[in-house]
Formats: C-alpha cells, sequence, structure tokens
C-alpha cells in the first residue's frame, strides 16, 4: 500500500495488466493470444497489408450482487488478419448482360491450319 501525499489516502498498488493476462487460466491465455498476434504478425508480412487485434476484458458483476462472491472475469479477441488479394479475371458483358470473355463486339476471324510443306527452296 501506498500514501497520496497530497489526499493523505492510502491506496492499493494497481497489478499490471500484462501480468493479469500472463497468469489468466494459468497462462493458457497468455499462450493462446501470443500465438494469435504471432499469426497475425506472418499474415502482414506475407501479404504487406495492415492487420489488427483487438483484446477485450469482460468482467461480470458478483453473483446474486454478493459484496465478497468473486467476479468472473474473462478475455476475448478479435484478429483481423490480411488477406491475399484475390486474383481477377478480365470479362465482357455481352447483350444480355451476361460475362463473357471473348469481346461480344470483336468480329470473329475464322482460323484455319496452314498445310504442313516439307519442301525447301534451295537459294
Amino acid at each position: 500500500m501506498t500514501v497520496n501525499h497530497e489526499t493523505g489516502e492510502i491506496q492499493t498498488p494497481q497489478a499490471p495488466v500484462a501480468a493479469f493476462l500472463a497468469s489468466h487460466l494459468n497462462g493458457r491465455t497468455d499462450e493462446e493470444l501470443s500465438t494469435e498476434f504471432h499469426q497475425l504478425l506472418e499474415a502482414v508480412r506475407t501479404h504487406g497489408k495492415k492487420g489488427s487485434m483487438v483484446i477485450t476484458i469482460v468482467v461480470d458483476p458478483p453473483a446474486n450482487g454478493v459484496e465478497s462472491a468473486p467476479m468472473p472475469i474473462g478475455v476475448e479477441s478479435a484478429v483481423k488478419a490480411p488477406k491475399p488479394t484475390p486474383v481477377k479475371n478480365l470479362y465482357f458483358l455481352d447483350d444480355d448482360g451476361q460475362p463473357v470473355r471473348e469481346d461480344p463486339r470483336q468480329m470473329a476471324i475464322e482460323f484455319r491450319t496452314a498445310p504442313a510443306n516439307n519442301t525447301f527452296k534451295d537459294a
């Protein structure tokens, strides 16, 4: 405990949030958050886009309003990792508004195979 010299009030020291997260559920929460964090870092490095991670500490009031009852505390996380940019392909719209690969305004040219010629001219 410490004393606030301005007000003379006795203050209880506050535990760091990091220490709480490290010990929550016997360290399992810290391991899960660390895994998610490193997966986020890898996705950002791989895709070159930003990502985010939100950690929420949820505190419920004591059961039945009993002051000495324990307070349920949970930790939730949400990761928004970047994803690869989907590959796109080009399409044209036909007269019916349907996507097609060939330009419907382009004239079609009929192709045929040239005959094979194994005879060579001497120069």
